[in-house]
């Protein structure tokens, strides 16, 4: 057998084969009796990337805004939190003392206030005006007295001296009365608008070194910004806690509803659109489909942030992030990688 008829009927052969798989796809039927996918055709029709489970609000990390330690964390992993639950709270007796002093200060600020206000109690009015009586009797008693000793020294009854004594104690009568008069009128008067004034600013500062110190009191207690899940517990009870360091007390999510962060890579960025159906398979759970739609798609190309861990995986791509949100119901643990499908054409 020559060679050149072992090539000719190799080359027949290979044309027969490529003749038949071609009547084979032009002519085969789905169940939905439409002609089947030419191989490569369902990937044309899908976009293929890895991404990775979040909650829908991400991954919220929860720290402390104030340095202290840690009295009590009141949650574990998995546990579910209200929002406004209170999630650890900080050793805080310093902070109850600082409260309790403001507090104290503000109540005599204010009592400050309503003496000014209201003025003196009727007790202090009336003994006030019983000082002005009680002086204007005797400064009349000094001035009768002066009056007979001066009659008496014009008949030479009495001397110079004891004229001029009387005349001494009339002008010291007449002064206390003076005196308790002007007593009587700041006891009895409207308080003055300065004084007022500063009482008012007195009790204005108090009340803001009180709201101050209840702030500062509230950040030691830790608490939930929403309803969610407590994803991971970062420290336990005894452990210190600082506003300069990084490191969260426990990290959580709204696990409700989830969402995967999808790497789209730029060739295929012109095929996206906003509520494209998809779904996501895990080696974890068989191969199972978890449905969902595109909710969100990013505005500018970066660096991947899902590795694959495959040897010919190009990590120098440009990708664009692209969130898919699962329908309600679907269990997946939060940061599981996935294969993700994003259905171009329907």
């Amino acid at each position: 057998m020559s060679r050149k008829w072992i090539y000719s009927a190799g080359a027949a052969g290979i044309a027969t084969l490529a003749a038949s798989l071609a009547l084979t796809w032009d002519t085969a039927l789905s169940s939905t009796g439409k002609p089947a996918p030419r191989p490569g055709a369902e990937m044309a029709e899908r976009i293929a990337a890895p991404g990775r489970v979040e909650p829908a609000t991400e991954e919220i990390k929860i720290a402390s805004e104030v340095d202290g330690k840690l009295r009590r964390v009141a949650v574990d992993e998995g546990d579910s939190v209200a929002a406004g639950q209170v999630l650890a709270e900080l050793v805080n007796d310093e902070y109850h003392a600082r409260v309790a002093s403001a507090e104290a200060l503000l109540a005599l600020r204010q009592a400050e206030l309503r003496r000014v206000i209201n003025g003196a109690r009727g007790q202090e009015r009336r003994e006030a005006w019983a000082r002005v009586k009680e002086a204007e009797a005797e400064m009349e008693n000094a001035r009768l007295e002066m009056q007979r000793r001066e009659k008496g020294f014009q008949q030479e009854v009495f001397s110079r001296e004891e004229f001029d004594r009387a005349t001494r104690s009339f002008g010291v009568a007449k002064a206390r009365y003076e005196a308790a008069s002007e007593n009587h009128k700041l006891v009895d008067d409207d308080p003055r608008e300065e004084d007022r004034s500063r009482a008012e600013a007195e009790v204005a500062l108090a009340e803001a070194q009180l709201a101050e110190a209840r702030a500062r009191r509230e950040k030691t207690i830790i608490r939930s910004p929403i309803r969610g899940t407590i994803l991971q517990k970062h420290l336990n009870a005894g452990e210190s806690v600082s506003d300069l360091r990084e490191t969260p007390i426990v990290t959580l999510g709204d696990s409700s509803t989830l969402r995967v962060r999808v790497d789209v890579d730029e060739a295929d960025v012109s095929r996206l659109r906003i509520g494209q159906k998809s779904y996501v398979t895990a080696h974890a759970y068989a191969g199972h489909k978890f449905w969902g739609r595109v909710v969100r798609i990013g505005q500018l190309l970066g660096r991947k942030n899902i590795r694959t861990d495959e040897p010919a995986e190009r990590v120098d791509a440009k990708i664009l992030e692209t969130l898919i949100e699962l329908e309600p119901g679907q269990r997946l643990p939060a940061g599981l990688r996935v294969d993700a499908f994003i259905i171009v054409k329907d």
